[in-house]
């Protein structure tokens, strides 16, 4: 109930007209001081929202919310509109899909949301998630090829999310294993993988993307390592619909292409933006560091580190990559 009426909050409010608390109120069957609570709720997510006596609450800003209408007129699809959802509030959109395994999942199927109040990000750390600044989206792919063929699947998220990104923004980032986007040698966004199922048997997996657009300056203190988002590099008004949509069309067209050869055709357009490649790295593993040069991966997606002479492929797990 409280985050039903925290959505329907945040929808008025974000046209940047004012709300009346007693109107308001009156329309859901609370009181002024429940809908009073509930404003203040919405500061705890990141809306800042203020109050004039006799006229009631309006935002600081206008906020241009994420419209599923919009998304799926980028998308030509046909069965789209049965596996999009978009979500105002939510714990996080990997946990949302993964609760739903098996029964309730179609292939493809998309979750978007505004904000994530358990955001995820690789080995437990927390994905900061500002509402309405950026995008974090889930999708449900079921692998035929087992898991073996998991490895692979940040590779194609990373590709995917950069075709996006260079088709609409003209903008090239760059690529570091396993699972992170950078632009200019920062941090754009994060891919996070989670699976459920037998080694050797087909599986089920939920593909996790976080994509910085527009950090708002409060929340940039609560981030603990450097980072960048789309709109400081691009003249062009980042709209997060049509890059939705654009992630979603280009996200499927390079599954496909895993379902059927791997990422063996894939390895030279990572390579084109392998962040490390042929630089000296070190790779952290637990508490060990091993001291090597990054040659890009294999077909399988694994890391090809070079070491006291010998190249050998280094697989997804508890594993960092840096610069040294």
């Amino acid at each position: 109930m409280a985050n039903s009426v925290k959505e329907q909050l945040i929808k008025q409010l974000a046209t940047g007209q004012f709300v009346s608390g007693e109107l308001f109120g009156k329309e859901l069957g609370i009181s002024r001081a429940a809908v009073s609570k509930h404003i203040a709720g919405l500061s705890d997510i990141g809306i800042d929202v203020y109050r004039v006596t006799g006229k009631g609450y309006r935002l600081a800003s206008p906020l241009s919310l994420l419209d599923k209408a919009k998304i799926l007129s980028q998308l030509a699809l046909n069965d789209y509109a049965s596996k999009l959802e978009v979500h105002t509030l939510i714990d996080s959109t990997n946990s949302y899909l993964m609760r739903r395994i098996p029964n309730q999942v179609k292939q493809g199927q998309v979750i978007i949301a505004e904000h994530q109040s358990a955001g995820r990000g690789r080995r437990g750390r927390q994905w900061v998630s500002p509402f309405g600044s950026h995008i974090y989206m889930s999708m449900y792919w079921y692998l035929e090829q087992g898991m073996t063929a998991a490895m692979g699947l940040s590779v194609v998220t990373a590709l995917a999310v950069s075709d996006a990104i260079s088709h609409l923004y003209d903008i090239d980032v760059e690529l570091k294993w396993p699972n992170d986007i950078y632009l200019n040698g920062v941090k754009l966004a994060g891919i996070l993988i989670d699976l459920e199922g037998q080694a050797l048997e087909p599986c089920h997996s939920v593909i996790g993307i976080g994509l910085n657009i527009e950090m708002p300056k409060d929340v940039a203190q609560n981030i603990d390592q450097p980072w960048t988002d789309l709109q400081s590099h691009s003249d062009i008004a980042v709209d997060r619909n049509r890059l939705c949509g654009e992630i979603i069309k280009c996200l499927n067209r390079r599954l496909e292409v895993h379902k059927l050869h791997g990422i063996a055709t894939m390895v030279d357009d990572w390579l084109a933006q392998d962040l490390y490649l042929n630089k000296p790295v070190k790779l952290i593993t637990g508490d060990k560091e091993t001291l090597g040069v990054c040659r890009g991966i294999n077909n399988h997606g694994a890391l090809l580190l070079e070491a006291d002479g010998d190249i050998k492929p280094v697989y997804g797990g508890e594993v960092s990559l840096r610069a040294r």
